[in-house]
């Protein structure tokens, strides 16, 4: 009566776990195996045979991770103390921990539960199984499996291994997203949708999946990719420029047909140019037909649509034009005007050029018109001509290659070491692009005046000549040789003839 009482509370634990799993949780599998039992070895017992037998089970998975196994098995027993083989079915209940993955050749698992073994159905004893096994695919929902456990109990001579060798096959549908379309007919197999749409969400429910639906919150129809489209002429309201009213111009009407809706348009009956707000001109004259008092002749605004005196056919009546017999523009009183600047060509500074001050442009913005700025580009008070002062820095720096270029003694070769102070003077020219400079050379009173100004003439040119080849516009530079006319200190000490020997940089505007 015991042992049928455990089978009992064993069926009712297996039962109630199976029909709290939500068949939307995952799906079932059932397996057939043939079982290698040995209850020689756990027991310490030799020359003990390995058995058979065979099982059939089914397993619930939960989730990836988590299954109920329920194995029912029949075979035969080698048990040590029992005379003859012994007939024994049992029925267990295992946690089934796995690591599953679609499509995944092989799903590795561990198990353990409890189970119930009864002997020749007169005795049985209570046993906890522990194992390890492998499923391998073979086919879509088909598996072989090999499982290897062993299973303790309190009895004598009870322990046992079993090694099983089967197949398992999955039941159900996989659908990963639980919305009712198994993942092999689902086109969005990881979100929820409908199954009219192939499993694939509408969240506004206008028949449109979300990821087709411009507007996937608005029902909407297809022809405005799933936007709403309030008026029905099919344009989306967020394209429609008159979302009320339906229109086949962005979405607007256009009575008249002219190309302009009728919100924009002055004379929605009427036929006119875009020009006009379309209303009609039929004089052609630039002034719709409702403001001109001729409207089947041309004239100029001024006089309202009709014709005017204008010998030089400029648009300006001959009384209020200054050159009556040259085309102007009414900005510069009828006068020529080839730059449209307001400033007439005979009073224009710079006729071919725009500019509001006296005709001529004033680029820079310094207060000085381009034709009287040395540097147009380059703000600058007027004071120098337009240019930027020199800094403080790049005075310095000039003052500096004045002590700093050398030459070979008594000769006009550069020293190597002149030229990264020969470059700052080239960026020095960079960016002050409006001035020009000068090069002195002067050497000191030591030697015969005409060779000295020879000497410092070459100098001076060699300098020229570096600064040329890194890109300067020549026209932008002079050089000179002074000699030995212009000394700055005393030739009468070594420390004085070395300051007169020497290359002057000054920068200067035209």
């Amino acid at each position: 009566m015991k042992n049928y009482s455990l089978i009992f509370a064993l069926s009712l634990i297996i039962g109630n776990a199976m029909a709290q799993a939500p068949a939307s949780q995952g799906v079932s599998a059932i397996s057939a195996k043939l079982l290698f039992i040995d209850y020689g070895m756990p027991n310490n017992v030799d020359n003990l045979d390995i058995t058979n037998g065979l099982e059939i089970g089914y397993t619930r998975h939960f989730s990836r991770f988590l299954g109920l196994t329920v194995p029912l098995k029949v075979g035969v027993a080698n048990i040590s103390g029992v005379q003859d083989n012994v007939n024994i079915v049992s029925l267990d209940a295992l946690l089934r921990l796995q690591y599953f993955k679609e499509q995944a050749r092989l799903v590795p698992y561990v198990f353990g539960g409890a189970g119930y073994v009864s002997e020749r159905f007169e005795s049985g004893n209570l046993q906890i199984p522990v194992g390890v096994g492998l499923d391998i695919r073979v086919g879509r929902n088909s598996y072989v499996n090999v499982q290897g456990e062993y299973r303790v109990s309190q009895e004598d001579f009870r322990k046992n291994m079993q090694l099983g060798l089967g197949f398992v096959y999955r039941l159900g549908k996989n659908d990963a997203d639980r919305d009712g379309v198994s993942d092999a007919l689902d086109k969005c197999p990881n979100i929820p949708g409908v199954a009219a749409l192939g499993g694939c969400p509408d969240a506004d429910g206008d028949g449109i999946v979300d990821a087709d639906d411009k507007c996937p919150d608005q029902a909407g129809s297809k022809m405005t990719n799933g936007c709403p489209d309030t008026d029905g002429d099919g344009l989306a309201n967020a394209d429609d420029d008159c979302p009320e009213v339906a229109g086949t111009l962005n979405g607007c009407p256009d009575t008249d047909g002219d190309g302009i809706a009728d919100k924009d348009d002055q004379c929605p009956q009427d036929k006119g140019a875009a020009a006009l707000n379309g209303c009609p001109d039929d004089d052609n004259d630039g002034i719709a037909n409702r403001f001109d008092d001729c409207p089947s002749e041309a004239g100029p605004v001024s006089n309202k649509g009709c014709p005017i005196k204008d010998s030089d056919g400029d648009g300006i009546a001959d009384d209020m034009d200054a050159c009556p017999t040259e085309a102007g523009n009414a900005t510069a009183k009828g006068c020529p005007d080839r730059d449209n600047d307001g400033v007439a060509d005979t009073d224009d500074r710079c006729p071919d050029t725009y500019g509001k001050f006296a005709g001529c442009p004033d680029s820079d913005g310094d207060g000085l018109i381009d034709p009287e700025d040395t540097c147009p580009q380059l703000a600058g008070p007027v004071s120098n001509k337009g240019c930027p002062e020199v800094k403080k820095e790049d005075q310095e720096l000039l003052i500096t290659a004045m002590r700093s270029v050398q030459f070979e003694t008594g000769k006009t070769t550069l020293k190597s070491e002149s030229y990264k102070i020969l470059d700052q003077v080239v960026d020095v020219m960079n960016r002050y692009a409006g001035y020009s400079l000068s090069i002195a050379g002067h050497t000191d009173n030591v030697g015969d005046g005409k060779a000295n100004l020879k000497l410092s003439d070459g100098r001076a040119k060699a300098c020229y000549d570096y600064i040329v080849s890194k890109g300067i516009d020549a026209k932008r530079m002079t050089y000179k040789g002074y000699g030995e006319d212009q000394p700055i200190a005393s030739n009468k000490t070594s420390n004085g003839r070395s300051l007169n020997r020497r290359v002057e940089f000054n920068l200067y505007v035209k």
